[in-house]
């Protein structure tokens, strides 16, 4: 079993509980304040367990010639790269505000701190868990600033090897051992023959210690609903409340309604999955009293007849007998009495029915 640990107050990832979703609202809020608390909202009302930003500081996510860059995009808000990230970019302030409506409607809030600043400024937040972007995973001065802070991680591992993730874990763990890898390819929209749910398996046997997730970019909910399946215990998908509207994100985004399903689906999943103990069930007993099969007499088989393959068969009976399983322990016992043609075999017309125990 992974490990487990507390990602937020009251709330533990890993082991048997239940999947944790966050639902990634990013940069789809436009820079509008309003936009962004509806979402917080709508997330919550569709039953994400945390909402999720991301907070740069911009002089230090990108340098000053980033920053000038025309940036023509139809998804622009500004002629340059920096002017369409100032307006996407929340201030400090801003942010104290969404926390505290989040906190008030009762959902976690928390954000990615795409540089070391943006990581000073969520720790001075309190914010329950940092969550690391795939292009900070290979940023190992990040990583080891961040982990120092002592909050719990939840790593993502778009655009990584297998060995970057290695040597990932060997720098956060012994310095913070509460963080999780999630299973990522960073492209959007996500195509299906890229997801490589494959990889969640490979983690869970590198990282036997450490609970697995994903965060997927893809359209639709199937895929995310089948790393759920395959284990994963932190799940991320970006939302939004219109994929029409401007920004890269929203096209590989779920609406409401999807995020409504993918919850749903995901409880369900979890339900469904169960005991690994394989046994008759009392909710199969009606089924099997009505169409469980018996042993029957394929013959006539006289009083102290042995019996033989030859003389049994298989059938639905009336009255139930001996299961079909044991038709093989009946051959080489002898009848107390006669049976007729299509007669039940049951423990009353065989001499030492029993199975032989194995000591």
């Amino acid at each position: 079993m992974a490990r487990e640990f507390e990602l937020c107050p009251g709330r533990r990832v890993g082991g048997d509980h239940p999947c944790f979703i966050i639902a990634e609202i990013g940069q789809n809020h436009q820079g509008d304040m309003d936009i962004a608390k509806r979402m917080i909202r709508m997330v919550k009302d569709c039953g994400a367990d945390c909402a999720k930003f991301q907070k740069s500081e911009l002089e230090h996510k990108f340098n000053k010639k980033a920053l000038e860059r025309p940036y023509t995009s139809k998804h622009s808000w500004g002629k340059t790269y920096g002017e369409h990230k100032r307006h996407l970019e929340f201030s400090h302030d801003q942010y104290r505000e969404l926390k505290k409506y989040a906190e008030e409607i009762g959902i976690f809030f928390t954000a990615s701190g795409m540089d070391e600043m943006a990581v000073e400024f969520l720790h001075e937040l309190d914010v329950p868990f940092f969550k690391v972007g795939s292009g900070d995973t290979n940023n190992f001065p990040y990583l080891e600033k961040t982990a120092k802070k002592g909050r719990p991680m939840v790593i993502s591992s778009g655009m990584q090897s297998m060995k970057t993730m290695h040597q990932v874990y060997d720098i956060v763990k012994p310095i913070n051992p509460n963080f999780c890898f999630l299973q990522c390819t960073s492209a959007y929209p996500l195509q299906p023959e890229d997801v490589n749910l494959r990889v969640i398996s490979a983690y869970q046997l590198a990282f036997p210690d450490i609970p697995i997730g994903y965060s997927g970019h893809e359209t639709g909910i199937a895929i995310s609903v089948a790393a759920v399946a395959m284990g994963a215990k932190v799940l991320e998908r970006h939302v939004t409340l219109d994929k029409t509207w401007k920004g890269s994100d929203h096209q590989a985004s779920l609406e409401p309604n999807e995020l409504v399903e993918l919850v749903k689906a995901i409880r369900t999943v979890e339900k469904a999955m169960g005991s690994p103990i394989k046994q008759l069930l009392p909710c199969e007993m009606a089924c099997n009293e009505k169409l469980g099969k018996s042993v029957v007499a394929k013959v006539a088989i006289p009083e102290g007849a042995i019996l033989t393959l030859e003389m049994l068969t298989v059938k639905v009976g009336e009255p139930k007998g001996f299961p079909p399983e044991s038709i093989f322990d009946l051959v080489g016992r002898k009848v107390i009495r006669s049976i007729e043609e299509d007669e039940t075999i049951t423990d009353l017309v065989v001499e030492n029915h029993a199975k032989k125990v194995k000591c």
